[in-house]
C-alpha cells in the first residue's frame, strides 16, 4: 500500500511532463479520422486546448505552438501564422496596458479608491459597495488581478480598524491551516506584500485597545462582514472586466476572431460594445452587492431601521479615521497625477467617439476605413514617454543657475517593460492564429456541417445553454482559454441557426468571466483566498447564486438593449456571404479527401 501511495505522489508530481509526451499520442487518432488538413488542424486545436486545461505547458507558451505546428503541418504558411500575434486588436490591448501602468505608476488609482471610500461611508454593506464599485471601474481599465490586489490591503486595514487585531488573528489562527493547505496544492497566488505590510505594521504600530468580550453572534457578525468584504472584491473585479473592450483578453479575443472570420464586420468597436456591456455591469453589480450584503454584510429587511450600539458607531468611527488617514498620506494631487488623469479621459473619449454608431464619431473626418481603436490608444499612451512628470516652467530657460537634468517622463519605457504582463498579448495572438487555422484548413466548414442538428434548436434556448456550459467551463479552465476554444464553434452554431453571429458569441465572451464559484477559477479569487479569511464553501456558497445571476442577467441583456445596439434581429450581409464562401468550399474540400484517399 506504502509503495503504491508512494507511486501515486510521483505520477502526481510528474503529471506536466505526462500530459505533455502522451496528449499528442492520445490524439492521433483524428488526424486519420477526418479529412486531411481539417484532421490536422483539429488535433493542433485540441492539443492546445488540453494543455491550456491542464497547464502542462506556460499559457502563452502554448499560445506559441501555432507557429511550429501549423507549418510543419502544411496547414498555414508561417508568412500567415506569424502576422496573427500582432494584429491592431493586439495593440489596443497593449495600449490599455500601458496606460494602466501609468495610473499605477503614481497612485492614481489609490486616490480614487479612497476618494470614493470616504464618500459612500462606512457602515458595511455601503463599505462593500464602495469596495464593489471602485474596484470595478478600475478593472475596467486595470487588470482584474492589479484590481484586486491595490484593494485588498485597503479593505484589510478598514477591517482591523473596525474590529481590532483580536478578531483578525483568531478568524485567521482558525482558519489559516486549511487555505495555506489549498494554497499549496492549487498553486493559488500568495498574499500582496503590501497587505502584509498594513498588518505588520498596524500590529506595531496601533495599541492595543481594550475591548468588550464579544457574544458568539457578534463574533458570527465579524466573520461574516470580514468574508464579505474579500469576496466582493475579486467579485467585482471580474464583473467590471466585461464593461471595456480593453478590460480583460476575451473582449479582445472576440474582436480579433470577428475580424478574421468575418472581415466585413464592423459592428463592435470600443463604443458599441461599452454600450451594451456597461449597463449589464452596473445592474449585475448592484444585484451582486445586495446578495453578498444580504449573505456577508449584515444587511438585513429590518436593519436598517435599527439602532447601532455603541461599540459598532465607535469601531465605524475608526474606521472613517483609517481611509482619511490613508488619503491625507498621499500628500497633495501631483502635476503628474493630473496629466495622467487627463491622457486617461482623453483615451476613453476618444475610444468611445471614434465610431459609436448612434451618430457619426470624429473618424468620420479622415480616410474611412483607416482608422482604428488601435491607433487612437497607441496615439494616446505615446505621449506618455514624453509628457514631462513636472510642471515645466518658463524660467528654468533663463536661469543659468538651475541644475540642467533631463525631465523624467510620465512613464518611462523601462517601467513599461516591467509592469505591462506582455505574456497576455502571445496568449491573444495564439487565439488569434488557431482562428486563422480552422478558416484556412476548412475546419470551419467541417464543423458548420457537423453543427445541423441543432438547427431546430430555439435560439434564446441556444443562448441560455451556451452562456450556462461556458460559465460552467471557465470553473476550472482560463477565461481566455476558455473563449478561443469556443467562438469558432459559436460562430459556426449561429450560421446553422441563421441568427446574427453576435447573438451567441457576445454570451460567450461575457459568460467566460464570469467564474466566481472556486479560488483556482480566477488569479483574482486565488488572491482572495489566499488572504486566509475565506474557505472553499463560502466561495460556492456566494458564488454559486453569482453564476445564476450572470447567466440569466446575460440573458436579458442579448435579447433587449443589445438587439438595438448591434441589430441582432437581422442576418447581416457579411454572414451570408460567409455561408456562401463555406457553401463554395465544401465540394472542393471533397474532392480533395476522395483525391487523397
Amino acid at each position: 500500500m506504502a509503495a503504491l501511495a508512494t507511486v501515486a505522489k510521483k505520477v502526481w508530481s510528474a503529471r506536466r511532463l505526462l500530459v505533455l509526451l502522451f496528449t499528442p499520442l492520445a490524439l492521433l487518432p483524428v488526424v486519420f479520422a477526418l479529412p486531411s488538413k481539417e484532421g490536422r488542424c483539429l488535433f493542433v486545436i485540441l492539443l492546445m486546448a488540453v494543455y491550456w486545461c491542464t497547464e502542462a505547458l506556460p499559457l502563452s507558451v502554448t499560445a506559441l505552438l501555432p507557429i511550429i505546428l501549423f507549418p510543419f503541418l502544411g496547414i498555414l504558411p508561417s508568412s500567415k501564422v506569424c502576422p496573427q500575434y500582432f494584429l491592431d486588436t493586439n495593440f489596443l490591448f497593449l495600449s490599455g496596458l500601458i496606460m494602466a501602468s501609468a495610473i499605477e505608476e503614481w497612485n492614481l488609482h489609490r486616490r480614487i479608491a479612497l476618494k470614493v471610500l470616504m464618500l459612500v461611508g462606512v457602515q458595511p454593506a455601503w463599505l462593500i459597495l464602495g469596495m464593489m464599485v471602485t474596484t470595478s471601474f478600475l478593472s475596467m481599465w486595470l487588470s482584474n488581478t492589479a484590481s484586486t490586489a491595490m484593494m485588498l490591503p485597503i479593505a484589510s486595514a478598514i477591517l482591523k480598524s473596525l474590529f481590532g487585531q483580536k478578531e483578525a488573528r483568531k478568524d485567521l489562527s482558525s482558519e489559516s491551516e486549511e487555505n495555506a493547505a489549498a494554497t499549496q496544492t492549487n498553486g493559488l497566488h500568495t498574499v500582496p506584500t503590501e497587505m502584509q505590510f498594513l498588518a505588520s505594521t498596524e500590529d506595531k504600530d496601533c495599541p492595543e485597545e481594550v475591548e468588550a468580550p464579544c457574544s458568539k453572534k457578534e463574533e458570527e457578525y465579524h466573520r461574516n462582514i470580514w468574508k464579505g468584504f474579500l469576496i466582493s472584491i475579486p467579485y467585482s473585479a471580474s464583473i467590471g472586466g466585461t464593461a471595456t473592450l480593453t478590460g480583460t483578453p476575451p473582449n479582445l479575443i472576440l474582436l480579433g476572431q470577428l475580424k478574421s472570420f468575418f472581415p466585413q464586420c464592423d459592428v463592435v468597436n470600443f463604443g458599441s460594445w461599452f454600450i451594451f456591456a456597461f449597463p449589464l455591469m452596473l445592474l449585475f453589480l448592484l444585484l451582486g452587492w445586495l446578495w453578498i450584503s444580504f449573505l456577508y454584510g449584515g444587511m438585513t429587511l429590518r436593519g436598517w431601521k435599527k439602532k447601532k450600539s455603541e461599540i459598532r458607531a465607535d469601531a465605524e468611527e475608526r474606521a472613517r479615521a483609517v481611509i482619511r488617514e490613508e488619503f491625507q498620506n498621499l500628500g497633495p494631487i501631483k502635476f503628474a497625477e493630473q496629466a495622467v488623469f487627463i491622457l486617461f479621459c482623453m483615451f476613453a473619449i476618444l475610444l468611445f467617439s471614434r465610431d459609436p454608431k448612434f451618430i457619426p464619431g470624429w473618424a468620420s473626418f479622415f480616410t474611412p476605413g483607416f482608422l482604428s481603436d488601435a491607433v487612437t490608444g497607441v496615439a494616446i499612451v505615446t505621449i506618455l514617454f514624453f509628457f514631462p512628470s513636472q510642471r515645466p516652467s518658463l524660467k528654468w530657460w533663463f536661469d543659468f543657475k538651475a541644475p540642467n537634468t533631463e525631465t523624467k517622463p510620465l512613464l518611462t519605457w523601462k517601467k513599461a517593460q516591467d509592469t505591462v504582463p506582455w505574456n497576455i498579448i502571445l496568449l491573444l495572438g495564439g487565439g488569434f492564429a488557431m482562428a486563422k487555422g480552422c478558416e484556412e484548413s476548412g475546419l470551419s466548414a467541417l464543423i458548420s456541417k457537423q453543427l445541423h442538428p441543432l438547427e431546430n434548436m430555439s435560439p434564446m434556448l441556444a443562448v441560455l445553454f451556451i452562456t450556462a456550459v461556458i460559465a460552467f467551463f471557465t470553473e476550472f479552465a482560463s477565461n481566455t482559454a476558455t473563449i478561443i476554444i469556443f467562438l469558432p464553434v459559436l460562430s459556426e452554431l449561429a450560421i446553422r441557426l441563421r441568427v446574427h453571429p453576435l447573438y451567441l458569441m457576445i454570451p460567450g465572451t461575457i459568460g467566460c468571466s464570469y467564474a466566481f464559484m472556486l479560488p483556482v477559477s480566477t488569479p483574482p479569487n486565488s488572491i482572495a483566498f489566499a488572504s486566509g479569511h475565506l474557505l472553499v464553501k463560502d466561495m460556492v456558497r456566494a458564488g454559486f447564486l453569482m453564476n445564476l445571476m450572470g447567466v440569466l442577467l446575460l440573458n436579458l441583456a442579448i435579447n433587449t438593449w443589445a438587439q438595438t445596439i448591434f441589430q441582432l434581429g437581422t442576418f447581416p450581409d457579411w454572414a451570408r456571404n460567409h455561408t456562401a464562401s463555406v457553401a463554395t468550399l465544401q465540394p472542393t474540400l471533397a474532392n480533395n479527401t476522395f483525391r487523397t484517399l
